[in-house]
């Protein structure tokens, strides 16, 4: 085995054990990664950042001492050290003295420092009533504790293997780099060359332990920690200090709840606009780098930085963006494939049999489709919307459906890849969460009734299982609740569009009265939106109440009850209108002279002659878009208000002529908190764009490329939002997307169905499929093309009698502006017998064949669309094999490192012993 060499030794020589290592395996060629083929050892994160930089760098601290008073002054005037310019705060509390929870906090601040952290307290600049407590974690306390958490930290620079190629096959990868540097570079990919900042580290790493420190590659002790890692380590300490005597009374959080603390966060590093160029100057903090490589409107285009995103914000965060970087990935061939949909139903516009004879039909009358005020009208009035229906109706419809339910499943199969790579480039395969907090609020209602942990085994408060099921039925039944006031909203819904439609052929203006069905349909979709947002509000409310009703244990198991519930709410009340348009519209209508009404009432509405396609695509269109219109705003534009009302409140009270220069600690404090449930909002509006994506795609087979479009703004608005409008939020780590990865796979399963009673019924595609091989010109030659479909139309429809009209139901005009007599006949989209057969308006047998097929189809659709989603699922491992032979061999090898780095400090040991004549004769080896 060939290993390159890697720069200077750290503290500890590993020169033996890459002898050994090459006695081991000669058939195998290591090579570093290109971005790390430099020859030095592995940095710490903060010394990635431009040597100039005074602001956030880590590193300045251990300069102080060559670099004297004037490195010390810049320290102290940036807001991110204690006033001595030496101790960087890790961490911030902020509370008001005004607050009566003075107690707690002295004992809570003493127990601080009986800790080994250090304090210092300073006032606000604006508001002497606001105090700033700053934390700092020392090296031995930081040790400690990392040793405690199993922080891992590097001990080895990587190294990768690669098989050993065939002279020949070198051959082929000389002549193609040779081709690709007259290539142009990936424009995608982030400029290594001019943002050297951007190199990542790749190191073996391992639980940190103080006995074995010599094994770890430390350069600085100030920038071996992180500062993502040593807030989350001062977080940690803090979580366990007491603040009262008493069992329970211990942990920040709890004396954030009870107002004792009015915030607590962690600090960015500096501000993120700089007067210099990152390309000349480097990049002045981490969070100038990720503002400038990520947040930037500019490089909407390139991947994100994930590596910098893990860093600076830690797993948790970082996993969001990369699921969301792989969902916009992945939306591309959707999109590319639904806009193909698109543009073919557009190229064979012209061609199609079916628009031709409506937008022909002169002479078809067709019956009112609402009560008295609503008019006869010719069947070419509908030309529009015939074709318009046809670019989203046609032959490759079936094919973009199924499409889009194997591509689901491809989606998760490949994102459980990317996540098992992303798991071991941020060390989170052996990662297990270490054991929860129990909730104040399950400690305070159950604190009488105890039981022994099986974990920990310790005494801890104890739900009993009928309380439990008791607080499940209850919680539960305030869900069927709340579902059906989203039926109920959907009942009024319908009542307004049955309403409208006979107002709005009414209408004084020829416009509207004309597209009486089109307005009812867009007005109603508008209100609709309108009483989503207005439930989404009371959904919150209702399912934290629910949530708190049934007293989860920890954070975890209560965060996932409310997501669960918040999800189930939100996607009913987005998706109830659409289904009832999708399922529901023009089916249960009866005919002409036997309406079915609502409340004995009101008739049910009709779809459009042209089909209910139209209208699910509108309602789709519309609610899609002004629902992702209204998040972005609310994600991005309520923060700036925000923060811009509260500089604005400054200027006043300060005079617009003073500029205040305020320190790091106070410009974060005026930032907006993150959101209290964490990334649950940006998590819940991605899923359900992946719901409307999926569900209903065959009747908007444009909803992939919005979604694209929206995507690609969404990650810049939110990395925008997280760099530059929020505050810092403490880095959290998580292997996994958690509850919703199952949430998707529902929507998938989902998405089949309702996509196969759309192709069935929704659309007029078995009609055309049954009349091209049964009823037309073609019948029984097995062909179904544009002339098997001659006559479709007229077959389509149904004849009704006008005096069989009800009294309730017949219109005001007869008719006679067509053809100057009064109409005798007109024509319905239905297949029943005409008014002169044995059994009038009976079903004819071509309603019966119609209806077998849309069984037969929605039950082979389903079938065979879900044997291919399991077979996909069956051939695409969750782990690719490279990673996993790469796994096993890093374990190999760290293991042989440890071993030979101990046995070298031992025999170091004895050597030394030897010169000193302290030999032992029991000592091994």
């Amino acid at each position: 085995m060939q290993i390159l060499p890697d720069g200077p030794k750290s503290d500890v020589d590993f020169s033996e054990i890459l002898n050994a290592i090459q006695e081991m395996a000669k058939d195998v060629n290591i090579l570093f990664d290109e971005l790390e083929a430099v020859n030095s050892p592995c940095k710490d994160d903060d010394s990635l950042l431009h040597p100039g930089n005074l602001t956030s760098t880590s590193d300045d601290a251990s300069r102080l001492e060559a670099g004297g008073e004037t490195m010390r002054e810049k320290n102290k005037s940036n807001g991110l050290y204690f006033r001595d310019g030496k101790c960087r705060i890790d961490y911030i509390l902020v509370y008001r003295k005004s607050n009566p929870q003075t107690e707690k906090r002295e004992v809570f601040e003493r127990n601080i420092r009986a800790e080994g952290l250090q304090m210092e307290k300073e006032s606000s600049v604006i508001n002497s009533d606001i105090i700033f407590v700053k934390l700092h974690a020392p090296w031995e306390v930081l040790g400690r504790y990392a040793e405690q958490m199993n922080v891992r930290m590097p001990f080895r620079r990587k190294i990768y293997y690669l098989p050993r190629r065939y002279k020949f096959m070198s051959r082929i990868d000389k002549q193609i780099s040779r081709f690709r540097r007259w290539l142009p570079k990936k424009p995608m990919r982030l400029d290594k060359e001019t943002l050297p900042d951007l190199e990542e580290n790749d190191c073996y790493t391992a639980p940190f332990s103080q006995q074995r420190i010599h094994h770890f590659i430390i350069h600085n002790k100030d920038t071996f920690f992180n500062n993502a890692t040593r807030s989350r380590i001062v977080h940690h300490i803090l979580q366990r200090i007491k603040y009262e005597e008493g069992k329970n009374k211990i942990g920040l959080n709890r004396l954030l709840t009870n107002g004792s603390y009015e915030a607590a966060f962690p600090l960015h590093e500096g501000s993120y606009r700089s007067k210099n160029s990152i390309r000349t100057h480097g990049a002045e903090n981490h969070r100038h780098l990720l503002y400038e490589c990520w947040a930037s409107w500019g490089v909407w285009y390139k991947y994100q930085p994930l590596d910098l995103v893990r860093r600076y914000f830690g797993e948790k965060i970082g996993l969001y963006f990369a699921w969301l970087g792989w969902y916009t990935g992945m939306l591309f061939p959707a999109a590319f494939i639904g806009l193909f949909v698109f543009l073919y139903g557009v190229m064979t516009l012209d061609h199609c049999q079916v628009s031709k004879e409506v937008c022909q039909a002169t002479d078809i009358i067709m019956c009112p489709v609402c009560d008295k005020y609503c008019p006869f009208m010719r069947l070419s009035d509908s030309c529009v919307y015939a074709k318009v229906t046809h670019l989203f109706d046609n032959g490759a419809t079936v094919f973009f459906a199924v499409f889009m339910a194997v591509w689901a499943t491809v989606f998760l199969e490949f994102w459980k890849r990317r996540r098992a790579v992303i798991a071991y480039d941020w060390d989170l395969i052996d990662w297990e969460e270490e054991e929860e907090e129990i909730r104040p609020q399950f400690e305070a209602k159950y604190s009488k009734k105890e039981r022994m942990n099986p974990i920990s085994g310790k005494p801890e408060p104890y739900q009993a299982f009928a309380d439990k099921c008791s607080r499940l039925i209850v919680s539960a039944s305030g869900i069927f609740f709340m579902i059906c006031v989203v039926i109920a909203a959907v009942f009024g819904i319908v009542i307004y569009r049955v309403v409208t439609v006979s107002t709005f052929a009414a209408f004084k203006w020829a416009l509207i009265r004309n597209n009486s069905q089109v307005a009812t349909t867009g007005t109603a979709v508008c209100i609709n939106f309108c009483i989503i947002m207005l439930l989404n509000v009371l959904y919150e409310k209702v399912a934290l109440l629910l949530t708190n009703l049934e007293q989860p244990r920890t954070e975890s198991e209560w965060e996932n009850s409310f997501t669960l519930k918040m999800f189930l709410f939100q996607f009913v009340n987005l998706n109830s209108s659409t289904f009832y348009i999708a399922f529901f519209l023009g089916r249960f209508t009866g005919h002409p002279g036997a309406y079915l009404r609502l409340i004995n009432r009101w008739r049910l509405e009709e779809c459009h002659p042209s089909g209910c396609l139209i209208d699910l695509c509108m309602q789709m269109g519309i609610i899609m878009v002004l629902k992702q219109t209204w998040n972005n705003f609310m994600e991005l534009g309520y923060p700036l208000i925000q923060n811009w009302w509260t500089r604005r409140k400054v200027r006043q009270e300060h005079g617009p002529e003073r500029k205040i220069s305020f320190p790091q600690w106070e410009r974060d404090y005026n930032l907006q908190p993150m959101n209290a449930y964490g990334l649950f909002d940006e998590y819940l509006e991605m899923i359900l764009q992946f719901g409307f994506t999926t569900i209903f795609v065959a009747a908007f087979p444009l909803a992939p490329l919005l979604a694209l479009l929206n995507n690609i703004i969404e990650i810049r608005l939110d990395a925008y939002k997280f760099v530059t409008q929020w505050r810092r939020p403490l880095a959290s780590r998580a292997k996994d997307i958690g509850i919703w990865y199952g949430i998707l796979e529902g929507i998938g399963i989902l998405s089949v169905i309702t996509n196969a009673f759309v192709i069935a019924i929704t659309s007029d595609f078995i009609p055309r499929l049954v009349y091209a091989y049964k009823y037309g010109p073609c019948a029984g030659q097995g062909e179904a093309g544009q002339k098997c479909m001659v006559g479709y139309v007229n077959a389509s429809l149904s004849v009704f009698r006008i005096s069989d009209f009800e009294n309730r139901s017949e219109p005001e005009s007869d008719g006679s502006e067509f053809s100057g007599t009064p109409l005798k006949y007109c024509r319905y989209r239905d297949y029943r017998d005409p008014p002169h057969s044995l059994v009038p308006y009976g079903y004819t047998l071509q309603f019966w064949h119609v209806l077998a097929a849309r069984l037969a189809f929605i039950i082979v659709f389903e079938h065979l669309v879900f044997c291919i989603k399991h077979l996909i699922s069956y051939l695409i491992p969750d782990l690719p094999k490279d990673l996993r032979d790469r796994m096993r061999r890093e374990k190999y090898l760290i293991q042989e490192m440890m071993y030979e780095a101990e046995l070298e400090r031992l025999q170091k040991e004895r050597k030394e012993r030897k010169k000193n004549g302290k030999a032992h004769h029991n000592e091994w080896p």
